[in-house]
């Protein structure tokens, strides 16, 4: 009896491939929501980099933006349905 290969266990390479670029998008959105929620604590003693209420809203807003495109760019070029153009 054959042992099966890797990727008869696990599915296509793409396959984990397109669900980690969708994980990574949520990621970075709330990465972004937690700067937003924690912009206006204090800093931690000895953090390795202190940044500033104003700073930190800025990036998260970056990183909720940048965690939406990603999104939507995975949904559009992974999961969408091949059209016959597609084909040709």
């Amino acid at each position: 009896m054959a042992l099966p290969t890797t990727e008869e266990r696990l599915g296509s390479p793409q396959r984990i491939v397109r669900f980690f670029t969708l994980i990574m998008s949520l990621v970075y959105a709330a990465l972004g929501i937690w700067l937003w929620l924690t912009a206006h604590r204090p800093s931690a003693a000895g953090a390795l980099l202190p940044l500033g209420p104003k700073t930190r809203m800025v990036l998260g807003s970056v990183f909720i933006l940048y965690g939406l495109i990603r999104f939507v760019r995975t949904i559009r070029t992974q999961f969408r349905k091949p059209t016959p153009d597609d084909f040709s």
